[in-house]
């Protein structure tokens, strides 16, 4: 044992006179391989590492909350006792987004002494890769808050419509929360949406259709059986929980006339020539994407996260509507485009497809998974 210990007092002696920066380095990669040969590799803070602070960044759904006077009490801490707790946190392409720690991370990073003195690094553990999507990091968050009985009981209600809005059940939040199925419910209250999230499956009775299949001729409430049965198919996939719903009158192309019966001031043909027109031209087409998977925040995670429909089809129609206000009842006019052009049109939107499925950290899919299975393979 004592070899094995002399070698590695050697190979410190060897970087003690590199740079700040190269020697937190290759300190951290030391701590990395000895983590992976550790018996208690599968716990976070066996691997603490020392990370840039402008590496570091909050994440948008924190609802801890610390009063000054406690602020000002770990600020304290933290100068006089030195960081004893690291920064639980999660890296995002080459950054780290903070999933515990948030004011500590603060202190780290805008209290220059404390900053000077820890030459603007800050430590940081991994969370858990299988505990690493959006849901399981939100949940892992209201943990660490509530174990230390600090949360807002607004920024809670917040976090609980989005989980149910991602297709979590009452009975899941109440376990990965640490709460009670009531007091879900009384989350829920506080918003005014205790109606819209019960602890039923999604309603499937949408104002309007949910997926993008044959034609979407607006819902009126009169229909038969067989449309009613059709209207269930419309809302498949409601089981995947990294499905985003969002109710219609958040649905920026609903806004936008994509669901409209007609468009005024123009005939039939005028509003089929109107997709040739777009699809056809490709920097529009494009240029137009660019726009939507931006600016369409809902309507694109209630979409373009439902993987049993064909989202190719759904940003055709989208920009097409987007640039002319033409209801996507006209899609018909996708078969004025040649097949060249067809598949060209569908290149592009697979291509902005999975430039919004990146931002939003999930994978990437190849055209046949982005067009789907089924009734609702059929294109525009």
């Amino acid at each position: 044992m004592n070899d094995i210990l002399n070698k590695i007092k050697d190979i410190m002696e060897s970087i003690s006179n590199l740079d700040i920066d190269e020697k937190i380095e290759i300190i951290n990669q030391i701590r990395k391989i000895i983590h992976e040969y550790s018996p208690f590799k599968n716990e976070p803070t066996d691997y603490v590492l020392w990370v840039k602070n402008d590496k570091v960044y909050a994440n948008d759904y924190n609802p801890n909350a610390v009063a000054p006077p406690e602020m000002t009490l770990l600020e304290h801490s933290i100068r006089e006792d030195g960081y004893t707790q690291p920064i639980v946190s999660w890296p995002n392409n080459g950054k780290f987004e903070v999933i515990d720690g948030f004011h500590r991370n603060r202190v780290g990073r805008e209290i220059n002494d404390i900053k000077n003195r820890i030459n603007n690094y800050l430590p940081l553990t991994i969370i858990n890769e299988i505990r690493s999507n959006r849901n399981d990091r939100i949940a892992a968050t209201i943990r660490h808050n509530r174990a230390r009985g600090k949360h807002k009981v607004d920024a809670m209600s917040d976090i609980v419509i989005e989980l149910k809005n991602r297709n979590w059940t009452n009975k899941r939040i109440a376990k990965e929360l640490g709460m009670d199925e009531e007091e879900i419910l009384r989350l829920c209250q506080i918003t005014g949406l205790e109606s819209l999230f019960s602890d039923n499956e999604f309603s499937k009775a949408w104002l309007i259709g949910d997926s993008v299949i044959d034609d979407f001729d607006e819902f009126n409430g009169d229909v038969t059986e067989n449309e009613k049965e059709d209207f269930g198919f419309r809302t498949a996939n409601t089981n995947d929980e990294n499905r985003v719903f969002h109710t219609y009158d958040k649905w920026e192309c609903y806004k936008a006339g994509f669901y409209a019966t007609k468009k005024d001031g123009m005939t039939e043909d005028e509003c089929k020539k109107a997709y040739y027109n777009v699809l056809a031209d490709e920097k529009l087409f494009a240029d137009t994407l660019d726009k939507i998977i931006i600016e369409w925040k809902h309507s694109c995670e209630h979409y373009l996260t439902n993987k049993a429909m064909n989202r190719l089809a759904w940003l055709g129609q989208a920009a097409v509507c987007y640039l002319t206000g033409v209801p996507s009842k006209y899609s018909s006019g996708w078969f004025l485009l040649s097949k060249s052009q067809q598949n060209k049109a569908n290149k592009i939107a697979l291509e902005y497809l999975n430039k919004w499925l990146i931002r939003h950290h999930q994978e990437k899919v190849d055209m046949d998974t982005a067009i789907s299975v089924g009734r609702q393979m059929e294109i525009y």
